[in-house]
């Protein structure tokens, strides 16, 4: 699996164009926002989009979606329902965090976990973790060994778990039952700051390593 990391919003959060290199097909997954910078890196890989995936509901990780979506004609995919409570509020989270007016939307489809999604002949499967919000998602390419985490997990850090129906237990269980058994050498793209490795997490990470260290 191919894939460009672009930093979005003052958030920094990353936007990641994951690519199929025997097809050339593309998903955006956490669009957050400067929808022209996206777009600019789309070209520069030279790839076509044809779909959307959102990791959780948060605005700084699906404000640009809906400009996306109509811009490239594709659909919006995740995350769990039970996000659904974040999409239809993004108007207060706008106001919340200082963001330009945002709408309120919604997905064209709602994963579970146990779901695949496809990104040319490459396939995902969709792991459900929930505690940063409950309807959190994590996007696996096992071939490449590589997860899109959104904000389960950081290097040295975890997911904040004071928004709205976050739970810190939840997150802690998501990460040392779902992440972690996919293995050391699983490298992760987290929602900001740098890549990392599971197992490099799995040692040291201070929230999260003394229940699995080695």
């Amino acid at each position: 699996m191919h894939y460009a990391i672009v930093p979005v919003t003052p958030f920094q959060q990353n936007c990641t164009i994951l690519a199929c290199p025997e097809t050339g097909t593309a998903a955006v997954v956490d669009p957050g926002g400067d929808s022209e910078r996206i777009l600019a890196a789309v070209a520069r890989m030279d790839v076509t989009v044809d779909r959307i995936l959102l990791t959780h509901g948060h605005l700084d990780h699906v404000g640009a979606a809906p400009v996306l979506a109509r811009r490239l004609r594709v659909p919006i995919i995740g995350p769990h329902r039970d996000d659904a409570f974040l999409l239809a509020a993004l108007p207060q989270q706008a106001q919340m965090f200082g963001f330009p007016p945002h709408q309120a939307f919604s997905t064209d489809q709602w994963l579970a976990g146990g779901d695949s999604v496809t990104v040319g002949r490459q396939s995902l499967e969709v792991l459900h973790c929930p505690g940063h919000t409950p309807g959190h998602v994590v996007y696996f390419h096992r071939a490449s060994a590589l997860a899109q985490v959104g904000d389960v997990l950081f290097r040295g850090s975890i997911g904040r778990t004071d928004f709205p129906r976050g739970n810190h237990a939840d997150l802690l269980r998501s990460i040392r039952e779902v992440l972690f058994p996919l293995g050391d050498a699983v490298r992760f793209i987290p929602g900001h700051g740098p890549m990392g490795t599971l197992g490099e997490e799995r040692r040291t990470n201070p929230f999260v390593a003394h229940a699995g260290g080695g």
